[in-house]
């Protein structure tokens, strides 16, 4: 019974007030700031800013009287700055790339959807110009019923000159009323 009692050693004892609260920040906001100071340190802007800050203080506390030098020649205190300013930089600046990296994906993501859509509906009309060919090529075309006409109306004329070759006085191939009467000669053909 007394080792029920007994804590384990996977369980917490006893939950523990913070006597310091955490500071809370709004990671957009941050994440905004730090893209926006990146994107500053990667222009010529700043390469000349900083490029004047270095040159001014080599030379003032180079030429300077020596009671207003603040930082003499081996420049320890130029160096410090220049690190600390560094060891802030590139935190900053990850982190705008992770967010640009974490847009990218998004972007990719929204791509790849886009080009399947695009796929299936290329694919969808595909299939429909598809059933349009094979759809039209069982309709008839003009020049198939002008031909099929045309068959039609030999054919006709074939009838009617074998009927006329049946009555007397008229010849093969000739309607009645192609000949003038008391005339030997066909009628001219109306236009």
């Amino acid at each position: 019974m007394a080792e029920s009692r007994r804590a384990r050693l996977d369980t917490p004892t006893e939950t523990r007030r913070q006597l310091v609260r955490r500071p809370s920040y709004d990671s957009d906001t941050f994440g905004v700031f730090a893209e926006q100071f990146a994107r500053f340190m990667g222009t010529a802007k700043f390469l000349i800013y900083m490029t004047l800050f270095v040159v001014v203080w080599v030379v003032w506390n180079l030429l300077a009287p020596p009671e207003l030098r603040w930082d003499d020649y081996p420049f320890i205190f130029l160096t410090l700055m220049l690190s600390l300013q560094a060891s802030y930089a590139a935190p900053l600046i990850l982190l705008a790339q992770n967010r640009q990296e974490t847009r990218d994906k998004v972007v990719a993501e929204q791509d790849r959807q886009a080009n399947a859509r695009a796929h299936a509906d290329m694919e969808f009309l595909a299939r429909e110009v598809a059933s349009l060919r094979m759809s039209v090529g069982e309709v008839a075309t003009r020049d198939f019923l002008r031909s099929e006409l045309r068959s039609l109306l030999h054919e006709l004329e074939d009838r009617a000159g074998d009927r006329a070759s049946d009555r007397p006085g008229e010849r093969p191939g000739e309607r009645p009323g192609d000949r003038v009467a008391g005339d030997d000669r066909p009628a001219p053909p109306l236009a």
